[in-house]
């Protein structure tokens, strides 16, 4: 059985995924802040990830003795940058150390982990393009610069495991219904989490932005 790890797996788009890749047989790991995650499966394994703290990063990454075949970033925030055009620093740094430090930094530890021909892919957004409508408004700025910079090291770490036969992509998942986009997203997780799947068990060209199986502009 293959393995895979998300991050951010107790609810939302990350709940979803987690639910979708166990229901075609995979040996899941799913990870939360409090190590708690409403899954009962013989098949799944909860670990204990708080994204913003580098110790325990370390500690998720040693717990995790599988051999991983597909790494999934779901983990991220927006909580407070929402219709904001001002850049407030306090939010900028936590946005960044969560949706991208932190990110890097557990990826890095899991990279010696994933399997030959394995996948990373990084839940990223359409407010992190440069070129897509939206991509160069003035609100959200915490979350757009975090997710620009997250599609950078897509790019370069893409470009880095080449050899290895790693793919490495990031994702935009749509305006979907969670604690983040909200009742009125057109969208359901499992919808995205489908999206997610396919992705991520089909061949495609490494180091690149893909929404609904389709390349997006960066």
């Amino acid at each position: 059985m293959k393995t895979v790890v998300i991050t951010g797996a107790s609810r939302g788009i990350g709940l979803a995924t987690a639910r979708k890749f166990l229901s075609e047989g995979y040996i899941v790991i799913g990870t939360s802040t409090t190590g708690k995650i409403d899954i009962e499966d013989p098949n799944f394994k909860a670990v204990k990830l708080d994204i913003s703290d580098s110790q325990n990063i370390k500690n998720a990454a040693l717990e995790i003795e599988d051999k991983v075949d597909i790494l999934i970033n779901n983990a991220g925030v927006n909580e407070e940058d929402w219709d904001i055009v001002d850049i407030d620093m306090d939010v900028l740094r936590k946005t960044l150390e969560i949706n991208l430090f932190g990110l890097i930094d557990f990826t890095e530890h899991m990279l010696s982990k994933i399997s030959p021909n394995g996948q990373v892919i990084n839940l990223s957004s359409r407010l992190g393009s440069f070129s897509q409508e939206g991509g160069n408004a003035s609100d959200n700025p915490s979350y757009r610069i975090s997710k620009a910079a997250l599609n950078m090291y897509t790019k370069t770490l893409g470009a880095r495991l080449e050899n290895k036969g790693i793919t490495v992509s990031s994702v935009h998942p749509g305006w979907v219904k969670t604690d983040m986009g909200g009742d009125d997203a057109p969208k359901a997780p499992e919808q995205a989490a489908e999206d997610i799947y396919k992705l991520a068990t089909t061949e495609h060209e490494s180091g690149q932005f893909w929404s609904e199986g389709q390349k997006y502009p960066w």
